[in-house]
């Protein structure tokens, strides 16, 4: 029960300072711009040569845009 307790107090303080920026007109939390792209990353993971199967998911993607 005290753990519950700890627990609710912590979440009301989080809850109250959000709050407390939001009625004082902070800027709110943003996104980044562009994503992994931006940062030079051609695959979801950031890796420099992908594994065979995305290769083969990435060469058959191609092909298939090459042919429509």
């Amino acid at each position: 029960m005290n753990t519950f307790l700890i627990t609710l107090v912590v979440v009301a303080i989080v809850i109250a300072a959000m709050a407390i920026g939001v009625m004082f007109g902070r800027k709110p939390i943003a996104g980044s711009c562009g994503g992994m792209g931006s940062m030079g990353m051609d695959c979801e993971f950031g890796c420099k040569k992908p594994c065979s199967k995305r290769q083969a998911r990435m060469q058959a993607a191609q092909t298939e845009q090459q042919q429509h």
